[in-house]
């Protein structure tokens, strides 16, 4: 086979990978934002609730407990993760600073993406149960920065009890604690949680879904110009992170997805909770996930042929 047409296959090859990879995720997302914009009812709050405080915690513990990732790998993912989020906070700071914008309202989606709703079942799709391992420590990261310098640069005021108190941030690290002892539940209880965990994906992605046929979001063309500017510098400062830490390739490829994922709705939520411009966030949060119809795609692109 010719030179040209090796390349012409594997081109196509990725193509017809990144279609398999991320085909579900708008699709499930697409149900629910069909769904209320056809008039069926959604309890979003009581949704919510239920896939953080019970499918999400068992699918992070269950995947933990049953993955076959050293210990030291994990350690590598997780500091990576955070000088990643590190980086990305002095970045978002900065440049919030010299546009002149407000600090409250924007720092925190520049630097905060959708790990869970989207960083999840990509990582799953795109890198199977290894990828979901690496990716749940990253989402447990972002959750607990989230809940403390996220609550602070929002709010002025951040607390670190609130943290502990999340079943998501308990069940990473009771995962991690039976992934590094080699420990395993009783086989009815895997099974359980196998099962609750299993509604986690769905149940958030049709639920990102109804969350953006939701939000009310204002100063559009504003949020065009900085959603591609956080998608490029995301991408940018996860490459650069990940290298420096010399991670394997499916560790660094998740990285790379989780940190340029589409700014999360848990940024509006808490714009809209402690008075920041919430329809400004709200319009970050709809034009980076549209955008990300795109931008993930070609994110993807860019990790498997770099990896």
């Amino acid at each position: 086979m010719r030179a040209g047409d090796l390349l012409g296959k594997q081109t196509v090859d990725i193509l017809l990978t990144v279609l398999e990879v991320v085909a579900p995720v708008f699709l499930l997302a697409l149900v629910g934002f069909a769904w209320v914009r056809t008039g069926f009812s959604y309890d979003i709050q009581f949704v919510t609730r239920m896939a953080m405080s019970l499918a999400v915690p068992a699918l992070v513990f269950t995947a933990l407990q049953k993955s076959v990732i050293a210990p030291a790998a994990l350690s590598a993912v997780s500091l990576a993760a955070i000088a990643a989020y590190g980086a990305m906070t002095l970045v978002a700071w900065a440049f919030v600073r010299l546009a002149g914008l407000e600090i409250r309202t924007y720092v925190a989606p520049l630097i905060f993406g959708n790990t869970g709703n989207l960083g999840l079942p990509l990582a799953l799709f795109a890198f199977g149960e290894e990828g979901l391992g690496y990716a749940v420590v990253v989402f447990a990261i972002s959750a607990i920065y989230v809940f403390t310098l996220g609550i602070w640069l929002v709010s002025g005021g951040a607390s670190p009890a609130r943290v502990l108190r999340e079943p998501m941030v308990l069940a990473t690290l009771a995962g991690g604690l039976f992934l590094w002892q080699g420990w395993h539940t009783p086989r009815f209880l895997t099974n359980t949680l196998e099962l609750l965990g299993q509604m986690a994906i769905p149940l958030m992605l049709i639920t990102l879904g109804v969350a953006v046929a939701g939000l009310r979001p204002g100063r559009l063309g504003r949020a065009f110009w900085i959603s591609l500017l956080r998608a490029g510098l995301a991408v940018a400062v996860a490459w650069g992170v990940g290298r420096m830490f010399g991670l394997a390739p499916v560790p660094f490829g998740v990285l790379v997805l989780q940190i340029s994922t589409p700014v999360a709705v848990t940024s509006y939520l808490l714009a809209e909770k402690y008075r920041a411009d919430a329809g400004a966030v709200a319009g970050l949060v709809v034009v980076s996930t549209l955008l990300s119809v795109v931008t993930i795609p070609l994110t993807l692109i860019f990790v498997l042929q770099g990896i």
